[in-house]
């Protein structure tokens, strides 16, 4: 039995996220789909993280089972002849047995993108957030350093989310001002910010939470210094809104 490795890159605006759930549309199913119709074997397709509906990524790992005797090579052009257009296989390569893409991973790397700008290109609509306000990004660069570190980060899990280990170690979280953005092969101007977070593993919309706690804190209305009281409450009430998926992307996952 082989174990085939899959470097997957996907616009999620069509999709409801990343795992199979019934009578919806999901990147896991496509691909388990396609992956049964090239190699005549159902099977499953383990994800390094469990995206959330109309969240992107960059460079999700894949990874699933298979006797095939076709190469990994045959199996990523066939992937991509097959799948729709905003789902690619960037590699596929044989990995060994032991690999699961999941429990493996050292640590994961998501950005979100905002845009503070009045007028948003509408190159940009599907994958930025729009919050037209003048941020306080000093207040919020003082709580980004109490995010980061060890910590329990139960007030920035989902109400519904059923991890046991709600510890978490942020190895980075950093806030970067940009006034372009490139695209097809020219700058696009504007206000953005990226927003990036590195760390060993993520409760369910454990960024976006973050996120918008971020921009409530650059609009004002909680103070930086609290940040510090709403994790030690471990209380989701206390921190602020869950930003909206299509700003959120799944970048880089380190093994």
């Amino acid at each position: 039995m082989r174990n085939i490795r899959l470097v997957i890159q996907y616009d999620g605006t069509n999709y409801s996220g990343w795992q199979v759930q019934p009578k919806v549309v999901t990147i896991q199913g496509i691909l388990q789909e396609k992956i049964g119709n090239i190699t005549g074997e159902k099977t499953t397709v383990l994800g390094a993280g469990r995206t959330d509906a109309g969240v992107h990524a960059i460079g999700q790992i894949g990874a699933f089972r298979t006797s095939s005797q076709l190469s990994s090579t045959i199996v990523q052009n066939a992937l991509n002849a097959t799948l729709p257009h905003d789902i690619r296989i960037l590699n596929a390569c044989d990995d060994d047995t032991s690999f699961h893409p999941r429990y493996d991973a050292k640590s994961k790397r998501y950005f979100y993108v905002i845009s503070p700008a009045r007028t948003l290109s509408p190159f940009f609509y599907r994958y930025a957030w729009k919050v037209p306000y003048t941020l306080d990004i000093d207040a919020m660069n003082c709580a980004v350093q109490l995010l980061k570190g060890r910590h329990d980060f139960s007030a920035f899990r989902a109400s519904g989310c059923s991890a046991k280990n709600t510890i978490k170690t942020v190895f980075r979280l950093s806030i970067e001002r940009s006034e372009t953005m490139e695209f097809m092969c020219t700058k696009i101007n504007g206000a953005f910010l990226r927003i990036v977070i590195d760390a060993d593993s993520f409760l369910r919309h454990m960024v976006r939470n973050i996120i918008g706690t971020l921009i409530e804190i650059g609009k004002g209305r909680i103070r930086a210094g609290t940040i510090s009281e709403i994790l030690s409450s471990k209380d989701r009430r206390c921190a602020g809104p869950c930003a909206p998926a299509s700003g959120l992307f799944l970048d880089k996952v380190s093994y």
